[in-house]
């Protein structure tokens, strides 16, 4: 929900500025795979669900339509969580996908936008900024990416970002140690204006005085991601300032932000009339094209296809890193039909080993009764053998 008005400036490039970005071929082969089809008809679908405020069906219809969406695209049950609250009588839920990384498995790219609407159906608002999430999602799945990302519908914004302040207030600063958040990159309102050119999107830096600690750094991944609109998309850049969305729940909890609005604003907000036929569901396609080339950026993610049959193409994850009890086993695209786990103690004795049968995409480890420090874990199967360090608390 954005009602102020914004000052824009436009933006022009130089060939070596914005920190040295250079076209990456596989970050554009994936962007590409952008579909049109999916945009529109995911719009459509959306649009279908009807108004999705506190208390109607349809909000809770929508959640239930987005995890579907999440699992056709892979996405397991443990990779999948809600974080649920209430408010004025109401019981509403944030849905949290989460992606893990290979270097930086507890730092987090996070990915936000809202799925709750007012008065209308909310296609462009915020409709938009869900399907590009969901092409996100779909096409970062089997991506290898260092950083750890989570993609996150919010609901509740409508009535004052009450879903995004739950979430950082409950999660992010009740995890322990808190949650270490790398960027948050949030998609509101981005269908564009039927009947316009539309070939700008809006990129959001951090210029709030309260607390403005990570305002530099806020303007500095803007600029990175206007250096990947260019790279990845056919759109231009205008630059703006962050207010009145999701990541402002971020920005007041002193963490680092940027975003993408459309920079022909819809009239139809909060309206019966925000609907697909007043919007352009090619610049949405074009908006989640460089959002999905943002992303490979801000995540790290690798710069080519891992060989079939490489050890790297296991993209086995661990988590959590350090772990208590049990250890979650990512066993990513492995395909075997056998796998042994064997845990190494710093005096190279062996202390724990288990073999799954048949395994499936996420396996559980019970490492309770192991003492407290740190492990060598190796994974062995027919396609090679991986091996990473874990730390027991």
């Amino acid at each position: 929900m954005k009602t102020k008005i914004k000052i824009y400036v436009a933006l022009l490039f130089i060939a070596g500025n914005c920190f040295a970005q250079t076209f990456v071929q596989h970050y554009a082969d994936i962007a590409n795979q952008v579909s049109q089809t999916n945009v529109t008809n995911n719009l459509k679908e959306y649009e279908a669900l009807g108004v999705k405020y506190r208390k109607t069906a349809a909000l809770e219809n929508t959640y239930q339509w987005l995890i579907t969406k999440y699992k056709s695209y892979g996405y397991t049950d443990l990779q999948i969580s809600t974080d649920t609250y209430s408010y004025s009588g109401a019981t509403c839920k944030n849905l949290i996908v989460t992606k893990q990384g290979t270097v930086y498995p507890n730092t987090y790219v996070i990915v936000c936008g809202h799925y709750d609407s007012i008065t209308g159906t909310g296609t462009n608002d915020n409709g938009s900024g869900v399907v590009s999430i969901l092409e996100m999602a779909r096409l970062l799945k089997n991506v290898n990416t260092e950083y750890s990302i989570k993609f996150i519908n919010f609901s509740g914004e409508e009535d004052g970002l009450k879903g995004s302040k739950h979430y950082v207030a409950s999660v992010v600063n009740g995890t322990r140690p808190k949650m270490s958040i790398r960027l948050v990159f949030n998609l509101d309102e981005v269908g564009g204006v039927a009947g316009k050119v539309n070939d700008r999107i809006t990129c959001e830096r951090d210029t709030n005085n309260s607390p403005s600690t990570n305002n530099a750094a806020s303007a500095a991944f803007t600029n990175e991601l206007i250096k990947c609109v260019g790279l990845y998309s056919p759109l231009k850049t205008v630059l703006s300032y962050a207010y009145a969305s999701d990541y402002m729940s971020f920005q007041s909890n002193n963490e680092v932000i940027t975003g993408f609005f459309e920079s022909n604003e819809t009239t139809h907000k909060h309206t019966a009339t925000d609907l697909l036929k007043n919007m352009d569901p090619i610049y949405n396609y074009n908006v989640a094209k460089a959002a999905v080339g943002g992303l490979l950026h801000f995540a790290k993610a690798e710069t080519t296809v891992a060989k079939v049959g490489s050890s790297n193409n296991l993209r086995v994850n661990l988590l959590p890193n350090p772990v208590d009890d049990y250890l979650q086993l990512n066993l990513g695209e492995l395909n075997t039909t056998r796998i042994a786990v064997s845990l190494i103690d710093l005096n190279g004795k062996l202390v724990l080993e288990k073999t799954f049968d048949h395994p499936q995409l996420t396996e559980i480890l019970d490492v309770s009764q192991l003492k407290k420090g740190m492990y060598l874990v190796k994974l062995q199967s027919d396609e090679g053998e991986v091996s990473k360090k874990i730390v027991i608390q």
